[in-house]
């Protein structure tokens, strides 16, 4: 009995542990050689007996620099909010299940506590993306923005080409999933990257975004750049929330302690 509540206790600390910044955490670097004109989708398939529907539209930044999205996603439900949405590390299998896409895209090991501070989103995760640029507070999202930190280019830390984003609820269930494809383009900003830039279909260079037709309302275009629904991360908390992280992980160590003794 002891054994399986000490077994018990350590992998909650664990847990606790697995969700902070590793030691080796650093901060994203700027992306400056995407390749011009690359250009990639993810739509989030029907499901019978839910009306969530939506995509991103990731296209190469001016000269290379970053990446341009178009996020548009409809359908939410009424309870369960502010919902969130993150580039995840792995791909949708087959069979649709969203928890096997995995945790957030994270190559430079920040983790997720402390929270993503929007004012420097150089130290959040780079699949962060409503961490990074809000999260959603209504029924659906329209919005337009540029990252500095995300990659086309493949091979590198931050691409995102092969994997999926997921739309989750205030409580972190998984809720829709789609994966990204390469829709074309792809001409290399830096000849001596040293990887190969995306080839597909189409190569047609043309960095501005065209939506996809889409259920439900919401344009990519709608409002400029400003989420119809307005961020609820507020960098006041990641303090708070790094703390009372720490001495959780505390208390169930010290519990630990207390029945090896």
């Amino acid at each position: 009995m002891l054994s399986a509540t000490l077994y018990s206790l350590l992998a909650v600390a664990a847990g606790v542990a697995a969700q902070t910044a590793t030691p080796s955490a650093q901060d994203a670097p700027l992306v400056t050689n995407n390749p011009i004109g690359a250009s990639y989708v993810a739509v989030l398939p029907k499901k019978d007996g839910s009306s969530l529907g939506g995509s991103i539209q990731v296209v190469s930044g001016p000269g290379g620099k970053g990446a341009k999205f178009a996020v548009s996603i409809s359908g939410l439900p009424a309870e369960g909010g502010p919902f969130m949405y993150h580039i995840h590390e792995k791909p949708v299998p087959e069979n649709g299940n969203c928890t096997a896409t995995g945790a957030h895209l994270d190559p430079y090991k920040r983790g997720e506590i402390p929270l993503c501070n929007p004012e420097d989103k150089k130290q959040c995760q780079t699949g962060d993306l409503s961490g990074k640029y809000g999260n959603i507070t209504g029924s659906s999202l329209a919005v337009q923005y540029e990252d500095l930190f995300t990659s086309l280019t493949p091979g590198t830390p931050a691409f995102f080409g092969n994997l999926s984003f997921v739309v989750h609820l205030s409580n972190k269930t998984r809720i829709g999933c789609a994966n990204f494809q390469f829709l074309g383009g792809g001409i290399s900003s830096v000849a001596s990257s040293g990887y190969a830039a995306p080839t597909g279909a189409h190569h047609g260079g043309n960095s501005t975004i065209s939506s996809p037709t889409l259920t439900g309302t919401g344009s990519p275009y709608g409002n400029g750049g400003t989420p119809t629904s307005s961020s609820t991360n507020n960098p006041q908390n990641s303090d708070s929330a790094a703390s009372q992280v720490i001495l959780g992980a505390g208390a169930v160590l010290a519990g630990v302690m207390a029945l090896v003794l």
